[in-house]
């Protein structure tokens, strides 16, 4: 059976359509300034409305404000709410209360002690993302790293709530990551980009075709 994508950090009609036409499930807008994948709400408007009927676009925010997520869903047709900050459970509660749509917080693992708040947040939150945690940097970003985590700590978890598999992942190392946590749904950024921010089409393609052949 296929393994769903989401292609998060889309900027471009041409990355956004590699995407939607090699059967990506769904798309990622980045609402997050300091990240190099970061788009104006018009910009991402534009591009979700071009989304074919069953493609998904979701925002991705970080410790974002009411108003902060406000402007965005004002002028962009979002799916889906992204939370890839520090949020805490009160607080995703609050967004999925506010905005109405499905809200998936993403819990970012290095260690299996880095799973110990994932009960809270199944709790309040209608999917769970898994990414790798990054280094702790003045200047690393909260995803889109490359890095990857220990896979096998999924293993030890009991998973109530859909969820998806990121960090670190390639066309390459897409079957491992499957087979080790039985991921159905993977997202990915860093992986099908020539440099940070920069999608490249045929790694998109290929991406999309290794998601396939499950």
């Amino acid at each position: 059976m296929p393994i769903d994508v989401k292609i998060c950090g889309i900027r471009t009609p041409e990355a956004l359509l590699a995407a939607a036409q090699g059967g990506a499930r769904a798309v990622g807008f980045v609402f997050y300034p300091p990240s190099p994948r970061a788009l104006i709400p018009d910009i991402a408007g534009n591009l979700a409305r071009m989304l074919p009927t069953g493609v998904r676009a979701v925002g991705l925010f970080v410790d974002a404000s009411d108003d902060q997520i406000m402007a965005v869903t004002a002028r962009v047709p979002l799916d889906m709410l992204q939370l890839h900050g520090n949020e805490s459970f009160r607080r995703v509660a609050e967004i999925s209360a506010r905005f109405q749509v499905p809200v998936m917080k993403a819990i970012r693992v290095a260690t299996a002690a880095d799973l110990a708040p994932l009960a809270g947040y199944e709790a309040v939150a209608d999917w769970i993302l898994f990414d790798a945690k990054p280094p702790k940097s003045v200047n690393a970003m909260p995803g889109g790293t490359g890095m990857a985590f220990d896979w096998q700590l999924l293993q030890q978890v009991k998973i109530s709530k859909p969820w998806m598999l990121s960090g670190g992942l390639t066309a390459d190392n897409l079957a491992e990551a499957a087979a080790i946590t039985g991921a159905k749904m993977v997202d990915v950024s860093s992986g099908v980009e020539d440099s940070p921010g920069a999608k490249s089409l045929d790694r998109i393609g290929s991406f999309l075709a290794a998601a396939g052949r499950f």
